[in-house]
């Protein structure tokens, strides 16, 4: 067995591929790659092919037909054979830490394993502006093995994304973490989906991820993620039916938990009003209703008793304002 799987979805990433795959298998025999063609139109299937070829006992490829980010995602997990379970993206990669992390991360296997294994990720834009690392050693113990109870609070822009996450396979196995298809952002669902289920946590402060922003298209681009609201408002509802917060023991889990719904509700509030239309904030309050006939008590918290009060205030005034905290908190933290 493998400790770790690596899933790379593609869709024609024919420019960037190879240096994310090449990353990737720096790690050796530890690490089984699974690249995924999401129904590619240009030679993201052949070379992902070539990689097989040349790699046979690392690279496993899969063809398929069009699904989205989240189908990539679904068919690495089904076929995953690491004891670990990690997303890549293809146009991002990891760091010369890769090493390091699986020494590290065999080191917890030794000692019974963990659900989650935490590392940093770092914001890589094209025009060089405003690179920087998103840590968290204020929120986690660092090198032990450690429970909910041990965390601290997390800042605002802290979030446990893909980009930090390393998840234990069996344990996402035992959520229902399939993917919708053809949706975007999908990747928090996963990940507010699966951390319910996690009881052993290790922190690793490095910067192992390289998140690239700004290659055109991309789905965090400010002008797509505007036109793309309806996804934002579809995931956060959906991680916030999949997380019943009365109903996780732990205090400092529930915290957390809370947190990341209350930045996944920002994100959608924020991005929907964006469009500055009727529509869009028509959208906005159905999402709303929906959230409060599902769980009145904790919809009518965020909606109504947190800071997204500001986010939801009506009209043109609502919508200036929602963009002037947009703006400021890109200045912060470059994030598209």
């Amino acid at each position: 067995m493998k400790l770790l799987t690596v899933t790379v979805p593609c869709y024609n990433s024919q420019d960037y591929m190879e240096r994310c795959i090449d990353s990737l298998l720096t790690g050796g025999d530890r690490v089984e790659v699974i690249v995924v063609d999401d129904g590619s139109t240009d030679n993201t299937g052949a070379i992902a092919d070539r990689y097989a070829q040349e790699y046979p006992q690392i690279v496993r490829v899969v063809h398929q037909e069009n699904g989205g980010h989240g189908a990539g995602i679904n068919a690495g997990l089904k076929l995953a054979s690491g004891t670990y379970f990690k997303v890549v993206d293809s146009d991002d990669c990891v760091s010369g830490d890769f090493c390091r992390f699986l020494d590290q991360l065999g080191a917890c296997e030794r000692f019974g394993g963990v659900d989650l294994f935490v590392t940093n990720y770092y914001y890589t834009h094209t025009d060089g502006i405003g690179d920087r690392s998103i840590q968290y050693g204020n929120a986690l113990p660092e090198g032990k093995i450690f429970g909910w109870g041990k965390t601290r609070r997390f800042l605002v822009h802290q979030m446990l994304t893909i980009h930090s996450c390393t998840f234990r396979t069996e344990v996402m196995r035992r959520c229902d973490t399939d993917l919708p298809r053809k949706v975007f952002y999908e990747d928090n669902l996963m990940v507010c989906r699966t951390l319910p289920f996690v009881e052993r946590i290790f922190y690793m402060n490095s910067d192992l991820y390289r998140y690239t922003i700004g290659r055109e298209g991309q789905s965090v681009q400010d002008d797509v993620c505007r036109r793309r609201y309806p996804h934002h408002l579809q995931i956060a509802e959906a991680c916030f039916r999949s997380v019943r917060l009365d109903e996780i023991r732990s205090p400092n889990q529930r915290r957390y938990m809370r947190h990341e719904l209350f930045m996944l509700f920002g994100i959608a509030c924020i991005f929907t009003r964006l469009n500055h239309s009727a529509q869009a904030d028509e959208d906005l309050r159905k999402m709303w209703e929906s959230c409060m006939r599902w769980d009145e008590k904790w919809a009518a918290y965020f909606r109504k008793k947190s800071p997204l009060l500001f986010l939801n205030l009506p009209g043109n005034p609502g919508q200036n304002l929602t963009e002037g905290i947009y703006r400021f908190c890109n200045r912060i933290v470059r994030f598209n």
